[in-house]
């Protein structure tokens, strides 16, 4: 989206207290994806439910278990960016994103995505920021570096069946299409642009600066608020929201997990849900979801596996 961080300044001016701060753009190169949330592990005996407020409710546990503890059409809509495959290790056995086949991680998604679309409302939608990556050419570890020290893990997966060492997975489409299979109307996608994308130092190829958001609604029918997302045109009029968000990564300086920009949520919230209802974010992460939610005026529930992530949500948002 062309001019996107001053369009969604603006529009982050609402209400009153906390609400009316502005959120401010900021550059750095940081690898963006939300990656606080490592599922589908076995559950401990006990549960600690963080914290609730009016505004919103922060959960600490597996989101798979927890998303089932919730009734039917609770929800709006979901906004969410679960770990990438093979990009990160979070350090806890089970962790999604971990899995050695490409086929049990899609699974693993579409199982707890299934229980986001029975908890969302008739007319919700699913918002889906999700990332790609390439086979390991048989490599078993990778080391971090100074610009990217998350980058650093100590297993590798290997090459996944019929593809080549150097290849790009395709892992958004692939999930995407599991989830349309698994009865999710597939509505759009969205290019996410990044500016200041980190330096890549390949030499065979150009150097990635975007990522995939997915629209996904539970029915043919859904709740869009077209008129809510208009962006200036060429000519100065308003037009409707086009599928090319221009978004800078946005560091948080206390996370040593890369974290959503908050002005890639902004659209997604605007759109797909009014003043008031829910946004579910099963991977919270460090709550970004929960910080935008509130100061577009909506409640939320974040789920998150992590106790230390779930702290560093609370203190964003000032609880």
């Amino acid at each position: 989206m062309a001019s996107g961080d001053k369009v969604f300044t603006k529009i982050l001016q609402v209400g009153s207290g906390k609400r009316n701060d502005k959120i401010k753009s900021k550059r750095s190169y940081v690898r963006v994806s939300n990656g606080g949330q490592l599922s589908l592990i076995q559950q401990p005996e006990k549960q600690e439910e963080l914290s609730q407020r009016p505004e919103g409710q922060i959960i600490v546990g597996d989101t798979l278990a927890e998303l089932k503890k919730f009734p039917d059409q609770r929800f709006q809509s979901c906004v969410t960016s679960p770990p990438y495959w093979g990009l990160r290790d979070y350090g806890i056995p089970g962790q999604i994103g971990a899995e050695m086949k490409l086929e049990d991680y899609i699974q693993k998604l579409v199982e707890v995505f299934r229980e986001v679309r029975r908890t969302l409302r008739n007319d919700g939608t699913f918002w889906l920021n999700i990332g790609d990556a390439y086979t390991s050419g048989g490599r078993t570890w990778r080391d971090a570096d100074k610009k990217n020290k998350g980058r650093g893990m100590d297993y590798r997966a290997p090459t996944p069946d019929g593809l080549k060492p150097k290849d790009l997975i395709g892992v958004p489409w692939r999930v995407a299409f599991a989830l349309q299979a698994d009865g999710w109307y597939l509505r759009s996608e969205v290019i996410w642009y990044k500016p200041n994308a980190q330096p890549e130092s390949v030499k065979d190829r150009p150097a990635r600066a975007h990522e995939h958001v997915f629209l996904f609604s539970k029915n043919e029918q859904y709740f869009y608020d077209h008129e809510a997302v208009r962006e200036p045109g060429d000519n100065g009029l308003p037009r409707n929201l086009r599928s090319v968000w221009q978004v800078n990564t946005e560091p948080y300086p206390e996370a040593h997990f890369a974290t959503f920009p908050r002005h890639l949520i902004v659209p997604c919230i605007l759109a797909g849900s009014k003043r008031d209802s829910t946004i579910l974010d099963p991977f919270f992460g460090s709550g970004t979801v929960g910080v935008v939610s509130w100061k577009l005026g909506r409640k939320f529930v974040g789920i998150e596996l992590n106790p230390e992530y779930a702290l560093l949500a609370k203190k964003r948002l000032g609880w």
